[in-house]
């Protein structure tokens, strides 16, 4: 089995605690509060290494913890930040919440790196606390607690066309000839166990990547054999290159092939099986009939539903050339875009447990909100951004506190603290 998918366990790291300290010099006795704030903890990053083409590190180890921010000091010395876990993966890994299935993010096209899990904010030492009526507080924030899950990892090839077809039907050797890339070439079915890469240069033309998805069987789609695994290589392919065998060595009937492998296609996803195709008849150096040419009859068969047909020879270099300026001609056609999926799942958003409580007393002139839920949406939450603050609103009215608080007799003006965060409230 290659190495295109893996499921791992990130952590981020916990921020540091507040330090709670008071200034005694020998002359200031009872000195103010100057307790450091904690360190941040360290993010979970993931980054594109060009070196990388499998996920095979990923199989062997499965747990990535970053480390938590050290707590504050005295004399506000502040905590020092973790550094953060970065993890290396082959461009076109999709990273997905193992759970829901969620896709958390593509690391493909511009998206080099991206963190995807915050390391929690350390907490505020005791000297952020001090007020007229608190010049002694004995209070200090806790860093903000990590952030964990569990995630799936998925390679998806990035290349411009993809070669499918049946085991056996010469794609491997086609690929060889018209690229730099050395697959394993054998006689039995799932010929190829890994999607290869190559790079076509071809003179007066563009060059494009081309991809030998491993060979197809029928029921693919529905998870027969490694199907899944091998259709998922197709996902990100502009168009496609259907190999037949049209000498028929092995007794099959390459019309036959082209409709069953289209059928798993679209079974699997009909937006793919909607991508450009040419057909290359392949092995035309081993016909040997009387009868009608079978190249012929394909054609009769596909070129009517705007199917071009080309009959080639891998092992003689036979029709090659003029199939591969046809393709590069088609692919100025289309969208050079490189397939891009989107985010569906947002750790800092899916992470807070709304089920946790919290409390909502007046002390003194204000009204304070605490509770595990209130420090998990902090720390999650970057409220210095337009969405931050808009998911905060929200946040506050969706799990009641807002009810709460206007139930404790808050008025438009008074001040609510949060931890660390103090805001005057109005409707």
């Amino acid at each position: 089995m290659f190495a295109d998918r893996a499921k791992i366990y990130i952590r981020s790291g916990k921020g540091g605690d507040g330090h709670v300290s008071f200034r005694r010099e020998l002359y200031v006795p009872n000195g103010g509060p100057d307790g450091g704030d904690g360190g941040r903890g360290g993010d979970v990053i993931f980054e594109i290494d060009e070196g990388l083409n499998t996920l095979a590190d990923y199989r062997h180890r499965r747990k990535y913890v970053a480390k938590d921010g050290e707590q504050g000091g005295k004399r506000r010395c502040h905590g020092k930040n973790a550094e953060d876990i970065i993890l290396k993966v082959p461009e076109g890994t999709i990273i997905k919440e193992a759970e829901s299935d969620k896709i958390i993010a593509d690391m493909s096209g511009d998206n080099r790196r991206q963190i995807v899990l915050k390391g929690g904010k350390g907490g505020l030492g005791n000297q952020h606390f001090a007020t007229s009526t608190m010049q002694i507080p004995k209070y200090a924030q806790p860093g903000q607690p990590a952030q964990e899950l569990w995630v799936k990892l998925e390679l998806k090839v990035i290349a411009d066309v993809g070669l499918i077809g049946f085991p056996n039907v010469g794609k491997s050797t086609l690929l060889s000839r018209v690229t730099n890339a050395n697959p394993k070439i054998a006689n039995y079915h799932f010929t190829t166990i890994n999607p290869n890469l190559g790079v076509v240069d071809i003179d007066g033309a563009d060059g494009f990547v081309i991809a030998d998805i491993p060979g197809l069987i029928e029921g693919a789609s529905s998870g027969v054999g490694l199907g899944h695994e091998f259709l998922r290589h197709i996902e990100r392919t502009k168009m496609m290159i259907h190999v037949v065998d049209a000498a028929s060595t092995e007794g099959r009937d390459p019309i036959d092939d082209i409709y069953k492998i289209n059928a798993e296609l679209k079974a699997y996803n009909e937006e793919i099986a909607k991508r450009p195709q040419v057909i290359a008849a392949n092995k035309i150096d081993a016909i040997y009939t009387e009868d009608e040419d079978p190249v012929e009859k394909i054609r009769k068969e596909f070129e009517p539903q705007g199917i071009k047909v080309f009959a080639i020879s891998g092992v003689s270099g036979e029709g090659i050339r003029e199939l591969l300026y046809y393709v590069s001609e088609q692919l100025k056609t289309l969208d050079q875009k490189t397939i891009v999926f989107e985010q569906e799942y947002f750790p800092e958003e899916e992470l807070i447990h709304i089920d946790l409580p919290y409390t909502v007393e007046k002390e003194d002139d204000m009204y304070v909100v605490e509770g595990p839920k209130i420090e998990k949406m902090l720390g999650y939450t970057n409220l210095d951004s337009e969405k931050g603050f808009a998911f905060f609103q929200k946040f506050l009215k969706d799990t009641g506190i807002l009810d709460e608080l206007e139930n404790a007799g808050i008025q438009e003006g008074d001040t609510v603290r949060m931890y660390g965060l103090q805001f005057d409230y109005y409707k």
